[in-house]
């Protein structure tokens, strides 16, 4: 590989060892999304202690919590094209300065109106961290490791909120709903200059800017057995294209633009409808409420360890099926919780068992379809494509989190999980929508 002549990137990637500098992009990635993850749930996490400082009940939270995620709904959309047309570096960077310092300031507020403009400022960061985050780890990977790699780049959001679960219970006591805030801004921005000294730019904006000589650089670090010359330049298989939701609905990708759409919709209403609101719908069913917490953890945990077996799966068999599979289970566990939560008397081992499950069937599909946005769109529009599917799944989440409520107020735990039956089948009909996706091994496919 080393000769002084034009090489596909990807067949570069394809060809290198997975090696130590690969490693290293996948840990830095895994860190940021851990910021994310604990600040994300921050505020599920110091609720009722944040109710009580301010007198307000769950209705007078609504709002924070709408705002936060309307917030990472317009950063997912505003970061991705910025990731395309600056870098992914500079977006994630920037990013999380963003969501580490209005975190921390979210810990000097005093009331609603200004929680809301704060948690919506926090969640700009938040929510455009994640599309380049996920995309730099996906060209950083050849094609047999793409799907593990962005399991594991994502992986953090689970591990900062049950980290967040778990920390939360010893720091409130202590310092106050305030404690869980300083914490979240202050870990990531202490963790900036590291980021600033060691995260990268991806391969694939250095070659799509033409910037040979800092590519020649990373790549000798990527195959140190096998450098490139000082003349080797290095070739995408497609043209730049304009960024931004025109170029996701032009022609050529339209249909699948808005059937990804959908689907990350649907499939968010329902995740964090079920991740808000999972302790207070087990609560209704009679669990002791200083019980109720573990819920979170358990639908975090079942799904982080459930999800590295999926990651495996996703590179041998058809994504779309995937994701198919794992609604039709979905579907089948909400029912299963509906039945068990009724009445009085609840089997709670049985009950968490299928919380766990939940964890893999509705949280699942969210790595899945982050793994096919990636592989549909080409490079030039990657980010923009993730971060546009991201920002629509944002706006499944205020939906999920505002009728989760309204839901179990009006019909209690059982209806909430037949209600949960819902969005999970449309998010069905909306993949089988998806063209193109159905061979083995088609979210290998990163160019087309």
């Amino acid at each position: 590989m080393n000769a002084g002549a034009r090489h596909g990137l990807p067949q570069w990637f394809d060809q290198a060892r997975f090696g130590a500098y690969q490693v290293r992009v996948v840990l830095l990635c895994f860190l940021v999304t851990t910021f994310d993850g604990f600040d994300t749930q921050a505020i599920a996490f110091t609720g009722p202690a944040l109710a009580q400082a301010l007198g307000v009940g769950p209705r007078g939270l609504a709002p924070i919590i709408t705002a936060g995620v309307a917030g990472m709904a317009l950063g997912a959309v505003l970061f991705g094209p910025l990731g395309d047309r600056y870098g992914r570096r500079v977006a994630v960077l920037l990013a999380t300065a963003v969501f580490g310092l209005f975190s921390l300031l979210t810990a000097r507020a005093v009331s609603v109106e200004q929680l809301m403009v704060l948690r919506f400022l926090t969640g700009i960061g938040m929510g455009g961290a994640a599309p380049n985050v996920y995309t730099l780890a996906s060209e950083f990977s050849p094609n047999r490791h793409r799907g593990l790699v962005m399991l594991l780049a994502g992986l953090g959001l689970p591990v900062g909120a049950i980290l967040g679960g778990l920390i939360a219970g010893r720091v409130i006591p202590a310092w106050g709903w305030q404690g869980v805030f300083v914490i979240g801004g202050v870990a990531p921005l202490l963790a900036l200059p590291i980021l600033v000294a060691t995260f990268p730019e991806s391969p694939y904006y250095l070659a799509r800017r033409d910037l040979q000589a800092k590519l020649r650089r990373m790549m000798a670090h990527v195959a140190p057995a096998s450098p490139p010359s000082v003349d080797t330049v290095f070739t995408l298989p497609e043209a730049p294209t304009s960024v931004g939701a025109a170029a996701l609905l032009a022609p050529a990708l339209r249909h699948n633009t808005l059937a990804i759409w959908a689907t990350y919709l649907f499939n968010w209403v329902a995740w964090f409808g079920l991740v808000l609101w999972i302790p207070s719908v087990l609560s209704a069913a009679g669990l002791p409420k200083e019980q109720a917490g573990l819920a979170t953890v358990t639908l975090n945990g079942a799904a982080l360890v459930f999800m590295l077996p999926l990651a495996w799966l996703l590179p041998r068999l058809p994504v779309r099926r995937v994701i198919l599979l794992l609604l039709a289970g979905a579907v089948l566990i909400s029912l299963a919780l509906a039945a068990a939560t009724a009445g009085t008397g609840a089997n709670w081992s049985l009950v968490f068992a299928l919380v766990g499950l939940s964890g893999l069937f509705v949280g699942g599909p969210q790595i899945a379809l982050n793994y096919l946005a990636v592989s549909i769109y080409p490079t030039a529009v990657r980010a923009s494509g993730v971060g546009w599917a991201i920002g629509m799944g944002r706006l499944g989440t205020v939906a999920g989190g505002a009728a989760g409520g309204l839901v179990l107020a009006d019909y209690g735990a059982r209806g909430f999980f037949l209600a949960l039956t819902v969005p999970l089948l449309l998010a069905g009909l909306a993949a089988l929508l998806v063209r193109g996706a159905d061979r083995a091994g088609t979210g290998d496919k990163i160019s087309h």
